[in-house]
């Protein structure tokens, strides 16, 4: 598994599906400053990268989860990871909302599973587990049994690795930031200074480089 997580590493880097500047951050959406920014639907338009995301998953379903009797994708970047993954495994699909739809059917969960499933939720990123958490509970409010998460990368944040065990719900990914600073640095991408920044980001996100 090390070296799966070391190869999906770099192979998103070398796809600029991640990207990390310690000394010139990027500001996310929620006003945190970050040395990392993460696309993994940047693995999409390669379709030898995609197919080896596909068969990594289906991997981890399998040996992880065994059990699951449906997929269930998380809105809207795992969308088409799930879908890829059911259709490897040949079983049903639904996608989750953040929410339900302010019109039509009013839906959250878009896709018909068999009644009480149990399921296995595709996510392509994980920072603080919150909108994971969210499709997680709405699965459950429908009735089904959550076995499990499978997710392409994750931070690794202590806020989120709390998060997912108060829900109970075990989460395994294909790779991780300390993966990717590892292969960063070795490659050469960044310097091995930069390693420290790097670390000290991830223990405290909401407050690193804040004015």
């Amino acid at each position: 598994m090390e070296k799966i997580k070391e190869a999906f590493a770099e192979k998103l880097l070398a796809v600029k599906a991640i990207k990390l500047q310690p000394n010139d951050p990027f500001t996310w959406a929620s006003g945190w400053k970050s040395p990392i920014y993460t696309d993994n639907r940047q693995t999409l338009a390669y379709p030898s990268l995609r197919s080896f995301v596909k068969q990594e998953l289906v991997h981890l379903v399998h040996t992880e989860f065994p059990e699951a009797e449906a997929v269930a994708g998380v809105a809207t970047g795992a969308i088409a990871q799930g879908a890829l993954v059911a259709d490897e495994l040949e079983l049903p699909y639904c996608y989750v909302r953040p929410k339900p739809k302010d019109h039509g059917m009013g839906n959250q969960i878009e896709g018909t599973l068999p009644e009480g499933a149990k399921v296995v939720v595709i996510e392509d990123l994980i920072s603080t587990g919150g909108s994971s958490l969210k499709a997680v509970d709405a699965l459950r409010k429908a009735g089904f049994e959550v076995v499990g998460m499978v997710a392409s990368y994750t931070y690794g944040f202590p806020v989120a690795e709390e998060a997912f065990k108060a829900a109970n719900v075990r989460l395994v990914t294909l790779s991780d930031y300390e993966h990717t600073t590892a292969i960063a640095a070795k490659t050469g991408y960044i310097k091995e200074e930069d390693l420290a920044v790097l670390a000290e980001w991830r223990k405290s996100p909401d407050t690193w480089k804040q004015e």
